[in-house]
């Protein structure tokens, strides 16, 4: 995600410079892209000069940068993130920050289930909501914060201003709840395939679409669920239930219901879009 960025601040033509840092390999990769201008060696070195910074890592990772982060920045110092939870982010950088530097939380809704510079696209933003979680409600009106959104607009991006809680509780059914179920069942039907020798020539695109989603690789999620458990947890016992009623009105038309709700949702996401 701090790739696209990056590249898509290039695609724009902003003048200012992009400081990366990263391991030595991932900023050779940016290097050469023209993703970033200059690479620093350290932390401090770079963010000494920042008007804006964008923590582009695992949950785990932005939360322990925001303890090494604070008494390197400049005051006027906007800082943002692009992690997938929000709750405990925002309530450290408050803790850390104050308003000097401002942190405003950030999560675009456009991520991939393949992870690394090399899958980093400057389009990933356009028509895509980006989640914008102020500590305060007022610093919506802050210069920085209003800049900010001005420049997701103009990577294509629909800003969407809510709270941290009622955006961890949200994507936990729309986002989490997806994720795992998606990893669940590739791994359900992993054993089946084992013990019951189920060819998988027979998986149509179907099944090939559902568990797309499983690509994603553990060390990303384990954050996101270690910080959004309660939520999650809630998501997968209602899961559990619709679950246990389509087992239990296989063979009569309560099930019919189910499908035209679920149709009905369909509908409401194609007029979304």
């Amino acid at each position: 995600m701090g790739g696209s960025w990056a590249l898509a601040l290039k695609k724009l033509g902003h003048s200012a410079p992009r400081v990366g840092y990263d391991r030595p390999e991932v900023l050779s990769k940016a290097l050469s892209a023209g993703a970033v201008n200059e690479v620093a060696e350290n932390l401090p070195a770079a963010v000494r000069n920042a008007d804006l910074v964008i923590l582009a890592t695992p949950v785990g990772a932005i939360l322990d940068l925001l303890d090494q982060l604070q008494q390197h920045l400049p005051p006027r110092a906007l800082v943002t993130d692009v992690g997938s939870t929000k709750r405990l982010i925002c309530r450290r950088a408050k803790e850390l920050m104050g308003d000097t530097p401002l942190f405003l939380g950030g999560h675009p809704l456009a991520g991939k289930e393949s992870s690394g510079f090399e899958h980093a696209d400057p389009s990933i933003f356009e028509n895509v909501f980006y989640a914008l979680t102020p500590s305060s409600p007022e610093n919506i009106n802050d210069a920085r914060v209003k800049a900010f959104v001005r420049l997701v607009e103009s990577l294509g991006a629909r800003p969407y201003v809510t709270e941290a809680s009622s955006h961890d509780l949200a994507v936990a059914y729309l986002s989490h709840l997806p994720q795992l179920l998606s990893s669940g069942l590739a791994s359900l039907i992993a054993d089946e395939v084992t013990e019951k020798h189920l060819p998988l020539e027979l998986a149509g695109s179907g099944f090939r679409d559902l568990t797309r989603l499983a690509d994603s690789p553990y060390a990303l999620w384990r954050d996101i669920c270690l910080t959004n458990i309660e939520n999650i947890q809630a998501g997968l016992e209602a899961l559990i239930d619709k679950l246990e009623s389509i087992k239990s009105h296989l063979s009569d038309r309560e099930l019919e219901r189910t499908f035209a709700q679920a149709r009905k949702l369909r509908d409401r996401l194609r007029e979304q879009s």
